[in-house]
C-alpha cells in the first residue's frame, strides 16, 4: 500500500493515561470514513503489557497499532528539561515522532492523549500546510506576550508581543524538515537555556523555535473543553481530565469521551477520585526537585 493511502498518527502516553489513549484511538477510528489505512504509533512510557493488550483490540485490517518503547528511541545523552511544572517527561516524547518513522514517510499527525477526535482525520491529513515545518492551532493565550501564559521572556528572545502562540497538543509535522533541521535537539536546547521561563513543557521550546514559522489551522481541530461548541472536530481536555470526578468543564464533552471509551475494553470505567490526580502532580514536582538537588552536588 502506498504512502498516499496511509495516514500516520503518533501519540505518547504513560500507563496512567492508557485509558485516555484508548478513547482517543477509538474516536479517530469511528469518525474516519474514507479509504486510507491508519497507522498509530504509540510511544510508550512504561505502559503495562495488560494495557497494551487492551489497546491492541482496537486494531483491524484497516487500523494498525505500532508500539514504540520510549527508552529504545531516546538518543544517548538526551536530557529532558527539569522545569517547575507538574508535566511528566511523557510530554516531551512527542518531539521524537519524526524518529520513529521509516524514511519514506514525510508527514505525521501528533495528538495529545487527552483528546478525542470527532472529525474525519483524513481532512486533517490532507491539509496543505504550505511548506511550513509544522501546523497547529492558536493556543488559548493567543500571543507570546499574554500575561498569564505565552513566553515570559519573549522580549529577551527578540519576539514581537503579537507573535502568535500555538498549542502543541495537535500538530501536523513535516517529518523531513524536523529531521534535517534537528528540531527536537533545538527545542530541548532552548528550554535548557531558558529553564526559569519554561511553562507548558515542550510548548515553550516549540513556540520559540517555530516563532512566525508555522501554519495555522482551524481551532475546531483543537477545541479546548473549557468552552462549548456544537461541532468541534477535536476536543482537548486541558487540565482536569474527563476520567476524574472533579472534571468541571463542558459535560456534553465528557459524555462524548465516555461514549468512545465504552467502545473499548475500558467499558463502564468509574470516575476516579481527585486524590490520584493530585498525588501524581505532587509526585512529579517533588521528583524533579530532588533530581535538581542531586545534579547540583
Amino acid at each position: 500500500m502506498s504512502q498516499k493511502e496511509t495516514i500516520h498518527i503518533s501519540v505518547a502516553s504513560n500507563n496512567n493515561y492508557a485509558v485516555l489513549t484508548a478513547a482517543l484511538l477509538k474516536s479517530v477510528i469511528c469518525n474516519h470514513h474514507s479509504k486510507e489505512l491508519i497507522v498509530f504509533y504509540v510511544i510508550s512510557d512504561k505502559i503495562s503489557k495488560r494495557n497494551k493488550d487492551k489497546i491492541n483490540t482496537l486494531a483491524s485490517t484497516e487500523i494498525q497499532i505500532k508500539w514504540i518503547d520510549a527508552d529504545k528511541i531516546l538518543k544517548e545523552k538526551v536530557e529532558f528539561p527539569l522545569d517547575n511544572s507538574s508535566y511528566p517527561s511523557t510530554a516531551f516524547l512527542k518531539l521524537l515522532s519524526p524518529y520513529i518513522l521509516s524514511d519514506e514517510v514525510k508527514k505525521i499527525i501528533y495528538f495529545d492523549v487527552d483528546m478525542i477526535v470527532l472529525g474525519d482525520v483524513s481532512e486533517l491529513w490532507n491539509t496543505d500546510i504550505k511548506g511550513y515545518p509544522v501546523a497547529a492551532v492558536v493556543d488559548i493565550v493567543k500571543v507570546v506576550s499574554c500575561s498569564w501564559g505565552g513566553l515570559k521572556n519573549y522580549q529577551q528572545l527578540g519576539l514581537h508581543p503579537e507573535t502568535r502562540y500555538f498549542n502543541s497538543g495537535l500538530m501536523i509535522i513535516d517529518v523531513q524538515q524536523w529531521r534535517d533541521n534537528q528540531i527536537p535537539e533545538k527545542v530541548l536546547k532552548v528550554m535548557h537555556d531558558n529553564l526559569e521561563y519554561v511553562s507548558c513543557a515542550d510548548q515553550y521550546g516549540l513556540n520559540v523555535i517555530f516563532a512566525n514559522n508555522w501554519f495555522e489551522i482551524s481551532p475546531l481541530w483543537n477545541w479546548f473543553a473549557h468552552n462549548y461548541h456544537p461541532k468541534p472536530k477535536c476536543i482537548h481536555f486541558l487540565e482536569i481530565k474527563p476520567i476524574f470526578k472533579s472534571y468541571k468543564y463542558d459535560k456534553s464533552f465528557q459524555k462524548e469521551f465516555f461514549k468512545y471509551l465504552n467502545m473499548t475494553p475500558w467499558i463502564n470505567t468509574p470516575l476516579k477520585g481527585d486524590y490520584l490526580r493530585l498525588f501524581n502532580k505532587a509526585y512529579i514536582r517533588i521528583r524533579k526537585k530532588l533530581i535538581k538537588v542531586i545534579l547540583s552536588k
